[in-house]
């Protein structure tokens, strides 16, 4: 079986919302907009970090707000186009570089973007984020956490089937460096057609998080359970981080 070797978010871009995605992009997006409305300075103008195919983009659109989505993969920003439209702002960037002007109200990155970075492209991430955040302006962000790591190890494999897509995700995970290795490889059954992608992330530890967020000027306010108002605790697959940015 031939097999195109892919570099990450390339090939997956037209498969990512049928195999990767959970729909749960409209539930983040209420969240983000409760937590925000009680902002008297107001919430509208938002950076969406790691925007992908443009799903949290749109369902945060759909309240009102205009977003501007940053990416560096240009075959996840041409997905996020057709659903986003002509009109929308759009930058392939690799982080910690934003590629952007001007001041925002809030900026959010999901979907463990960030944990693709290593801490110190991590730390250099938040303060360029904390230069174009307004005063008392809004971080929130979704990070892997231990209990995935661990999780990740006990099931280093996980197959299954979408869209007439079947894939099959391996991970191999170091401990001690806190990082993990993923393979996924997708076969489409109707014309063989298969291509791999490998993909590393890193584990931060929540004190290294906590650093960069002080180092940046930025007050951590909460850190919850995936886009709930539950505390994260030791069993927390996927935690969120709310920080705000310090007055001038």
């Amino acid at each position: 079986m031939r097999v195109d070797e892919a570099e990450p978010y390339t090939r997956l871009a037209a498969v990512y919302d049928e195999i990767v995605v959970d729909p749960c992009h409209r539930a983040w997006a209420s969240y983000l907009h409760e937590l925000w409305i009680s902002d008297p300075a107001q919430v509208r103008c938002v950076l969406d970090l790691g925007c992908g195919t443009g799903l949290m983009a749109a369902a945060l659109t759909a309240y009102g707000y205009r977003v501007t989505g940053v990416d560096p993969s240009a075959a996840m920003l041409a997905r996020a186009r057709r659903l986003l439209g002509p009109e929308a702002v759009l930058v392939q960037r690799a982080l910690p570089g934003l590629g952007v002007d001007g001041v925002f109200d809030a900026v959010i990155s999901t979907f463990d973007t960030l944990n693709y970075l290593p801490t110190s492209e991590f730390g250099a991430t938040v303060a360029a984020v904390a230069r174009r955040l307004r005063p008392g302006g809004w971080l929130v962000f979704d990070l892997h956490t231990t209990a995935m790591l661990d999780f990740t190890i006990a099931n280093p494999v996980v197959t299954g089937t979408a869209d007439g897509q079947h894939f099959t995700i391996s991970s191999v995970v170091d401990r001690a460096a806190r990082t993990c290795d993923t393979r996924i490889l997708v076969h489409r059954a109707a014309d063989g057609d298969t291509f791999a992608e490998q993909h590393r992330q890193y584990f931060h530890t929540d004190a290294q998080v906590l650093d960069a967020l002080l180092d940046a000027g930025m007050a951590l306010t909460a850190v919850t359970d995936e886009y709930s108002d539950r505390p994260a605790d030791a069993s927390a697959l996927r935690a969120t981080w709310t920080a705000r940015r310090g007055p001038e």
